[in-house]
């Protein structure tokens, strides 16, 4: 099954959403769903809930969130982070579409992937 994403509210910049979603990509935002400001944790529960994995530019608290919930044995739908500011729209764009060609929702499964190593 393809990788369905959710974009929390660091992430979620609508030329990106856009584009993405041009190119085929189903994508949920924070703001679509309702859930802004809603704490790291009940985000990612919430995209796990949905069967998205979960975007963010927050690596500390998702990396801290990642470790408690494998450690609790709690499964997750996944998580993608990059450094805020550390790329363009097209840079994301270019790298989250090759996260997506080559992963599979269930290749996600509890991981943690990180956007620099999609280069």
């Amino acid at each position: 099954m393809r990788i369905r994403l959710y974009f929390d509210e660091d992430s979620m910049r609508r030329a990106l959403v856009e584009a993405l979603r041009k190119r085929g990509i189903d994508i949920l935002t924070a703001l679509e769903a309702g859930t802004i400001e809603e704490p790291d944790g009940d985000q990612l529960e919430y995209a796990t809930t949905r069967g998205r994995v979960i975007y963010s530019f927050n690596v500390a608290d998702f990396c801290q969130i990642h470790g408690q919930w494998l450690t609790k044995r709690k499964s997750h739908a996944g998580i993608i982070l990059a450094r805020q500011r550390q790329y363009s729209v097209g840079e994301q764009m270019r790298r989250l579409l090759k996260l997506v060609s080559t992963m599979s929702a269930d290749d996600m499964q509890n991981r943690l992937e990180f956007l620099s190593d999609w280069g």
